[in-house]
């Protein structure tokens, strides 16, 4: 789901291998700032989301770009955040954190200020940059201050509930302030939240770097965000030109050369972005596919909820909001079973439970009408779906990030979050072509009239379900191929937290 994060908190030293004598004398009060800042992060994720439908038209942004708002975030966010994590290993966490959090900010200034559509997608890439600076460098400052194994585990339940509660504050806060303020202010807000938190970590929290060769991997970086662009940009182009349109099909060629250019670069980097033996792993392989089809079911289809609560059923950005919290509590309420399960029947029954919790909550999205009702339909729906992903994400966090060498924990912990960006960002571009094809034909053989159009809206948000289903079916299948793990495989103790 939209902003997870997933780390491990049992490891026993500080990232980089070095060593910290004694424990931070104002760690707890650093955590709180640390805290802030992802929170922000977090935020971004869902409160943008709310106010989408209100900056489409008044920037004049055509339905085939709208999906722009979300994936040029989710876009350089999941292509340079394995960079921004060595980038804040040897350069320093204290300062990667510090120009994240103004970056962010400034980028978000640029967003609210938005005269144009281009402008707002801009400044959304922007602020992916920067998080993707911002986010590891937040992470691995928790591990440095808190070094004793109990008080670690508290402090990443902090992160973790942040992280977990930081969706629904979105899709709350989203709503307030387009409903009684201007959705500009969903981005102009971070300015706020990042002056807090960046005045209070200059003096409290400490600066600390990794020692060791410091060359980074930029040829990887560049190659897999710019692969990553041309891929999201070609599905763009089907919905205007149709998916056999030259320009449709080169785009999409492009994007898939550069991504095999990648896999060769990181093969042969002496300091790869992703070293390939985190891959090669059936297990970890497994999940990290999994979860990038997750990814690419969820956050398109997230998106077309929300549309559809303001444009069908002209709920009030508030109401919309309000209307998307099932979700979040279906996830946390999973959460918590899928931890107490685990150690219990393993990884691979309860990811498999999920999933198919989570298709049968979708294909239920897809009955959605003019007038469905809220408590009927979209409350069990959202719940059940909700429920599925948290039985999902648990136990794919623990596969994922289990038995990995400690100098690969950074980089598959990063991998893990990347996977379900990028696949948001390939899952938003697809569904949004769909939702736009469903919609063109739909009108296509009929007569002009705003009864049609509405229908024809309804049509797209529910194919666009469908597509959203079907993903997530894929997930479900790449779990029963590919993963084969014992229940004793698993580790029953750390934390894995979700947002």
């Amino acid at each position: 789901m939209p902003g997870t994060t997933s780390a491990s908190p049992g490891a026993s030293g500080a990232p980089g291998g070095e060593a910290v004598a004694a424990a931070h004398p104002r760690r707890w009060v650093a955590l709180a700032v640390i805290a802030i800042a992802q929170l922000m992060v977090v935020l971004d994720a869902t409160i943008v989301n709310i106010a989408l439908p209100h900056a489409q038209t008044d920037l004049g942004i055509s339905d085939a770009n709208r999906q722009w708002v979300v994936t040029a975030y989710t876009l350089t966010f999941g292509g340079l955040l394995l960079l921004g994590g060595r980038i804040a290993d040897y350069w320093g966490r204290k300062r990667a954190f510090l120009v994240g959090m103004v970056g962010f900010a400034l980028a978000s200034a640029v967003g609210g200020l938005a005269n144009d559509g281009a402008m707002l997608f801009a400044a959304r890439a922007l602020q992916g940059a920067f998080g993707a600076l911002l986010a590891p460098a937040a992470l691995a400052l928790l591990t440095v201050l808190f070094t004793e194994t109990r008080e670690r585990a508290k402090a990443f339940a902090v992160y973790g509930a942040i992280a977990g509660g930081g969706s629904a504050v979105g899709l709350l806060l989203g709503g307030v302030l387009t409903e009684y303020a201007s959705w500009r202010w969903c981005l102009l807000v971070n300015i706020l939240i990042a002056a807090v938190a960046v005045a209070a970590a200059l003096p409290l929290v400490p600066e600390s770097r990794a020692h060791g060769n410091t060359r980074y991997d930029v040829p990887g970086a560049v190659a897999v965000t710019a692969g990553l662009v041309l891929l999201v940009y070609g599905f763009t182009r089907a919905a205007e030109n149709g998916w056999s349109a030259g320009s449709t099909l080169a785009f999409i060629a492009i994007g898939l050369v550069l991504l095999a250019v990648f896999v060769v670069i990181e093969l042969r980097s002496r300091h790869p972005l992703l070293p390939m033996r985190i891959l090669l792993d059936r297990n970890r392989g497994g999940a990290y596919l999994t979860s990038t089809l997750i990814g690419a079911g969820l956050f398109g289809a997230f998106l077309f909820l929300t549309i559809y609560f303001q444009v069908v059923l002209r709920y009030t950005p508030l109401e919309a909001g309000l209307a998307s919290l099932p979700v979040t509590a279906g996830v946390l309420i999973a959460a918590g079973g899928a931890s107490q399960l685990l150690p219990r029947i393993g990884a691979k029954p309860l990811m498999l439970s999920g999933a198919v919790l989570a298709v049968a909550g979708m294909i239920a999205l897809t009955r959605v009408g003019v007038d469905t009702s809220f408590v009927a339909l979209l409350l069990p729906a959202q719940f059940i779906l909700g429920l599925g992903l948290g039985f999902t994400f648990v136990p794919l966090s623990s596969l994922a990030l289990y038995g990995v060498p400690e100098h690969d924990a950074g980089a598959a912990s990063a991998t893990l979050n990347a996977t379900q960006q990028v696949g948001g960002s390939l899952g938003t571009a697809l569904l949004n072509t769909m939702y736009t094809s469903a919609v063109a034909d739909y009108l296509v053989s009929r007569v002009p009239s705003p009864q049609n159009q509405v229908n024809a809206l309804i049509h797209g948000y529910s194919t666009a379900f469908v597509w959203g289903a079907g993903l997530i079916l894929l997930a479900g299948l790449a779990t029963l191929v590919l993963i084969r793990v014992r229940r004793e495989d698993v580790p029953t103790g750390g934390a894995v937290h979700m947002g």
